[in-house]
């Protein structure tokens, strides 16, 4: 998630703005088309070029996490208003102040969805990586479904879950306080 963050969010803005804004819907598409592929099938594909093990995975990892959190400061980005760059332009902020003081706190709210979604992505995506020898709670999984053990395959969904859950809770909480540290309240 850490690398799914620090492609995904400067991509995203460097998507967004007005000098390859022309390029935004296309980008836009293109990230909605990866988003239907399904993992099995970028796990399928990366085996014969990176072999088994931890770096197909999280490669994958990293390619499913980007794709919502890109989608997520793009829309963001392009949410906020025209007039309100002006007016901070108009006070005399540069560029990057722009960025840093106006865009970015308005566009947290999507941001913070993009990587809510890519938690989610990677948590269930994970569990593939006990097929291609990665280890993990898919190993359970795995072994339930080779060894016909129900109570296996029970154990590591409901575990995959359980972080799933707990990984959305955190990441609300931090949306919280972010939303009372940028607008001032917690309404």
């Amino acid at each position: 998630m850490t690398i799914a963050i620090l492609i995904g969010i400067p991509l995203g803005i460097l998507l967004s703005r007005n000098k390859v804004r022309v390029t935004s819907n296309i980008a836009l598409q293109l990230l909605n088309t990866l988003q239907t592929i399904p993992a099995f099938a970028f796990i399928a594909i990366s085996i014969p070029l990176l072999g088994f093990g931890y770096l197909p995975t999280i490669v994958v990892l990293v390619i499913q996490a980007v794709l919502p959190i890109v989608k997520g400061t793009m829309v963001g980005m392009l949410e906020v208003d025209n007039k309100a760059r002006e007016a901070a332009k108009g006070l005399g902020m540069t560029d990057m102040e722009v960025l840093r003081e106006l865009e970015i706190p308005l566009s947290t709210p999507y941001i913070l969805n993009g990587i809510k979604t890519s938690s989610t992505y990677v948590v269930s995506i994970s569990t593939l990586a006990g097929f291609i020898g990665a280890g993990g709670l898919g190993v359970l999984i795995s072994s339930g479904i080779a060894m016909l053990y129900p109570e296996y395959l029970f154990i590591g969904a409901s575990l995959c879950a359980v972080i799933a859950l707990t990984m959305n809770f955190f990441i609300e909480k931090i949306e919280t306080k972010l939303m009372i540290k940028v607008f001032g309240s917690d309404d």
